[in-house]
């Protein structure tokens, strides 16, 4: 009976035994092994075995985000043995640093990091997420305390790019690679940001000023040259209807001259023979002309003929004998 007892007592103990000495690694998690209190091995992913009482996982701090009792994200450090190898995101609760032209602002920011040597994020540093959160919050009070309130509202991917760069020079013999920082909110106090509200509400109104005046001003510009051409088009239609008349009244002058002319020819054909001159007639008719309009009208008119008078006499009696031999 007591054979079997102690058979028993040692199964036990070796079912114990064994189950402590397996250890099972996840993707992306790591832990480190110290035989005696000394370094021994990183496990990597799988299956590894220890030996239970001379080897041990060291504990070191890890910082989860857990939901509180309002529904708020909870940061918490505790201990653990396991070291997680993936990406990992740092919220920071938000950070009051003052900027170069003493203006107090709230800014709060996300680290992006990755544990690349898991010996030396566990005997590097004791506290490695608190080591993390005071580097991060006192290297971004330098780096604000060196710009102006303009620059930091203007500057974020600056911001972030030096950080980064600080960070990851500082972190890297910890055994931690720093990827990327992100500034999430830049908070000025409230009399800041009215200020800057006035100056945006007038740069604004400055600006819808200028673009209504530049609108005025091309309004006038095309208006002005829009009368011009007006003026042009009018212009050269004026000067085509001049031309047109002009052309019309040489064409009329030019059809009176032609009528006037074969006129002169048939009288000269319906005279010939006799010893009248076609000259002649055509003068005499032009002084009919001219003293039938000089005694026209409505009073009584005494007209005085020149000695020269008797030239067109003359021509009258022409045309008398003209007729006479018709």
């Amino acid at each position: 009976m007591s054979a079997l007892i102690i058979v028993g007592l040692i199964a036990l103990i070796a079912i114990v035994f064994v189950c402590n000495g397996l250890k099972i690694i996840r993707q992306g998690e790591t832990k480190v092994i110290e035989r005696l209190g000394k370094y021994h091995s990183t496990l990597p992913s799988g299956i590894n075995v220890i030996w239970p009482i001379i080897d041990r996982p060291r504990k070191v701090y890890t910082r989860y985000v857990v939901s509180g009792m309002r529904g708020q994200a909870v940061t918490v450090i505790r201990m653990s043995d396991v070291i997680d190898l993936r990406e990992q995101v740092y919220d920071f609760p938000e950070q009051s640093v003052i900027t170069k032209d003493n203006v107090t602002t709230h800014i709060n920011a996300l680290l992006y990091f990755q544990v690349t040597d898991p010996f030396k994020a566990v005997y590097e540093i004791e506290n490695l997420p608190n080591a993390i959160e005071k580097l991060t919050q006192t290297t971004l009070r330098n780096i604000i305390g060196e710009l102006e309130l303009d620059e930091t509202l203007t500057s974020r991917d600056t911001i972030n790019s030096r950080l980064r760069e600080v960070l990851d020079e500082a972190t890297n013999k910890w055994g931690v690679k720093v990827n990327r920082v992100e500034l999430q909110d830049i908070t000025p106090p409230d009399s800041v940001r009215n200020a800057m509200e006035q100056q945006m509400q007038a740069e604004r109104e400055r600006r819808a000023k200028i673009l209504k005046a530049e609108g005025e001003k091309t309004s006038m510009i095309l208006k002005s040259e829009g009368e011009k051409e007006s003026q042009i088009n009018k212009a050269m239609a004026d000067k085509e209807a001049q031309i047109l008349m002009a052309e019309g009244e040489a064409r009329a002058k030019i059809l009176q001259a032609q009528a006037e002319a074969e006129a002169i020819l048939k009288i000269a054909d319906s005279i010939k023979g006799s010893d009248s001159d076609p000259a002649t007639y055509q003068l005499a008719l032009k002084y009919m002309e001219t003293l039938k309009e000089m005694v026209s009208g409505k009073d009584g008119k005494t007209v005085y003929m020149p000695y020269e008078a008797s030239g067109m006499l003359s021509s009258i009696g022409c045309i008398k004998d003209m007729f006479k031999q018709q």
